[in-house]
């Protein structure tokens, strides 16, 4: 059996790097479009979900969608979360288990079904680097808990370690729309032009950056502001 696995971090507490340009509300706001748009993305899959959050609005928009949900009581860190939901996974009987962050605006659903087919015999990885190509931006598992995870910080390197260290047969994906997240002002330029203009992450630029005209925080792009979408 194959599933995704999506950890979803309290909008509350998600996108701190974005702190010196946005109040609190507005990155809660904005964790929140993510997961609107990352969500609908997925259910267009066709493949079983599970979501593992503690944040009330998040598990419920999955479980509308039909998808199983994993109450947290305390969110540790990502590892910590994602490790906890591949256990449970893999007691209900997922062999094949694909971790994905909410905050990949890019992606469409055919990008996530083209992981499913580079998988080879158990045991095996796939692994999805971030565009600077340091952290891991899709992990898929066979089996689901066939090593601990490293999300943060050069995680990509580090889960290519536990890869060869498990014997697991792996390939490197790499997929510009997937490897595209957010975390920095920048990231949002980048992204602008590229979002479906109906897309809640869309909404969230234009009422919030565009009309406040908000200059970058690269000082190489000190002076611009965010184009029309």
């Amino acid at each position: 059996m194959q599933a995704i696995l999506i950890p979803v971090k309290e909008f509350h507490q998600a996108k701190k790097r974005l702190a010196p340009h946005f109040s609190a509300t507005e990155r809660a706001a904005l964790a929140e479009a993510m997961c609107e748009d990352f969500f609908s993305v997925v259910a267009a899959t066709g493949y079983r979900v599970f979501v593992i959050s503690k944040e009330p609005a998040a598990l419920s928009r999955a479980r509308r969608f039909g998808w199983e949900t994993i109450v947290e009581s305390d969110q540790i860190s990502e590892s910590s979360s994602v490790d906890a939901g591949s256990r449970y996974c893999a007691e209900k009987g997922v062999q094949a288990l694909l971790r994905l962050p909410v905050d990949l605006p890019l992606a469409e659903p055919g990008d996530i079904e083209a992981v499913f087919e580079h998988l080879q015999p158990a045991p095996s990885v796939v692994i999805v680097p971030s565009s600077d190509g340091t952290g891991t931006n899709a992990l898929l598992r066979s089996p689901a808990v066939l090593f601990p995870s490293h999300f943060g910080p050069n995680s990509f390197p580090r889960h290519l370690a536990e890869a060869k260290q498990s014997g697991a047969r792996t390939r490197i994906v790499r997929n510009p729309r997937l490897g595209t997240d957010i975390d920095e002002l920048d990231d949002l330029w980048k992204i602008s032009k590229q979002l479906r203009p109906t897309s809640a992450t869309a909404r969230w630029l234009t009422e919030r950056v565009l009309e406040r005209k908000v200059p970058l925080a690269n000082p190489r792009n000190m002076g611009r502001t965010i184009p029309n979408l």
